[in-house]
């Protein structure tokens, strides 16, 4: 195995190239909502959407993504490899990953109705039989999904990253187009009873049909790069083969773990009117800037863990772990609590037109607010995951990720009957706390030792920060309902930038009293990008 230089290209370069990439990515699946919000609401289109959308979705953002399983696999084991060692083993790879996943897309197929009476028992009859119907149309994507993710992880091993973080756009935009024909054609008759069905196979086919595209677009660069083409290959025996196994398969179940946890959301979630609509709404608020953020933390980080994994190296590994973990304290934090402070304007602002009445607003911003309280947690957890892909062990993740499936179901016993809705994300919220801890603790023996006390005390110090920020954004937020009762779009806005902005500047002003290296990365690079 070959050891070769990699390209020198700084962790500022390659966060900046995927922040604008991912950035323009989730602006257009933010209008995707936004259009979908429009035209179904919180009605049974898009909460069959919701619930069809759980296996083929799951499996795209999860093996598809980018930092999901085949993506770290790939990335963890090509990061050490020369490129001229890529093709034979990511063709190998596709070859046995299609296989795989062709034959879960018949099952798919075929017991649509079986798996949606598994996730959504309760479903009335209409939004079974449109749910159903979706799921059939999306059951390609289980495919599409695998070979995203090796895309993904090639690419990135082979220092190209503006591709993979900007393609899931495509997926965006087909919606949105699907959507626009489908309005034209209907006007304002696109809620009623006859057309919902058709409403819902237009979401279906749009998200479809953005995969495909997805995927050949990332084709195109491999085969241009000479990273292996559309090409069947059974060379099972190469060292990289065996390799990328290793680490895929725990990863893969681990991830598949988080499915199950799903399963288990879902089915509570199906004895309440709107609730998975509601969910897929305040999960992309916050998805959004988790996407980008996660990009840009773990895209340029994780082949570098892979480059540092060897015991000789820990010191500097232990160095750029925290590095991640405090780059996402300063960015996680201070976005919760804005979640939490500002829940009500935000979903208003962002969704309330259309078919989007108020009730919907609060019921989002119920959801948005304890989506808030975990979201240092949700990269977090996701930073030390990789950590363990990089040191060659799936098999710690996946042991805490059987753990969490008794967990989250136990969570949701508890707190869906104390409040509603918001306790499925509540739930999530407690098994995400653990996972980190837990994987914190196991880290800890594993690298003989982590500095809890250089660690432990500026995390704090970053809390109290958020803390203060959310309370100075909620006061201005108070004031400006105050002083205009009518709140118009512009003034809906205005009152959310400028709450937003002074619960930043407190949070920036208290991080930079802790004198943090973490806290001068991100200062110099804003001045690179804007003082010149």
């Amino acid at each position: 195995m070959s050891n070769p230089q990699k390209p020198s290209r700084s962790l500022a370069g390659i966060a900046g190239i995927v922040a604008v990439a991912t950035l323009i990515s989730k602006v257009f699946g933010l209008v995707r909502q936004q259009v979908i919000a429009a035209a179904f609401g919180v009605g049974p289109a898009f909460d069959a959407y919701s619930f069809a959308y759980v296996i083929p979705g799951f499996l795209l953002i999860l093996l598809g993504g980018i930092n999901g399983p085949f993506h770290s696999a790939i990335v963890s084991v090509l990061a050490k490899r020369d490129k001229s060692e890529a093709a034979p083993i990511v063709e190998t790879i596709t070859t046995l990953v299609g296989a795989i996943l062709l034959v879960v897309s018949i099952f798919l197929i075929l017991g649509a109705g079986f798996f949606i009476d598994l996730v959504g028992p309760e479903l009335s009859q209409q939004a079974r039989a449109i749910a159903i119907s979706q799921l059939q149309i999306m059951a390609p994507m289980a495919i599409l999904a695998g070979f995203i993710g090796i895309g993904f992880g090639t690419l990135n091993a082979a220092d190209m990253y503006w591709l993979p973080s900007v393609s899931p756009l495509f997926s965006s935009i087909t919606v949105i187009g699907g959507i626009a024909i489908l309005a034209l054609g209907l006007g304002e008759s696109i809620t009623a009873p006859e057309n919902v069905l058709l409403g819902g196979k237009v979401l279906a086919w749009g998200t479809l049909a953005g995969a495909v595209l997805q995927w050949l677009v990332q084709l195109g660069a491999q085969w241009r790069s000479g990273l292996g083409k559309l090409r069947l290959r059974f060379n099972w025996k190469l060292p990289g083969v065996n390799e990328v196994l290793r680490v895929m398969g725990p990863a893969s179940l681990s991830s598949g773990m988080l499915q199950i946890n799903l399963y288990t959301d879902l089915y509570f979630a199906s004895s309440i009117q709107g609730a998975a609509a509601a969910i897929n709404y305040a999960g992309l608020l916050v998805q959004t800037p988790l996407g980008i953020i996660s990009n840009v933390i773990l895209v340029p980080l994780f082949p570098l863990f892979s480059r540092l994994a060897a015991p000789e190296n820990w010191t500097e590994l232990k160095a750029r772990i925290r590095q991640g973990l405090f780059l996402t304290a300063l960015t996680m934090l201070p976005l919760g609590a804005l979640a939490i402070a500002l829940a009500v304007p935000i979903v208003r602002v962002i969704y309330e037109r259309g078919a989007f009445k108020s009730e919907a607003s609060q019921l989002v911003a119920s959801l948005l607010v304890a989506y808030g309280i975990g979201m240092f947690f949700y990269l977090g957890r996701d930073v030390l995951v990789r950590v363990f892909y990089a040191l060659g062990d799936g098999n710690t993740p996946f042991r805490i990720s059987i753990v969490n499936i008794f967990l989250n179901a136990l969570l949701d016993y508890l707190l869906v009957s104390r409040f509603g809705a918001p306790g499925l994300v509540l739930a999530t919220v407690g098994v995400n706390v653990t996972s980190t801890i837990a994987l914190l603790w196991f880290l800890d023996r594993k690298l003989h030792g982590l500095p809890w006390r250089e660690w432990g005390l500026p995390f704090l110090g970053l809390t109290a920060g958020s803390v203060l920020a959310g309370l100075a954004s909620w006061g201005v937020s108070w004031g400006f309902q105050h002083l205009w009762s009518t709140q118009t779009l512009l003034l809906q806005l205005l009152q959310l930038s400028s709450a937003a902005l002074v619960g930043l500047s407190v949070f920036a002003l208290f991080a930079a009293q802790l004198k943090l290296p973490e806290v001068d990365i991100i200062v110099s690079r804003i001045r690179q990008k804007f003082v010149r």
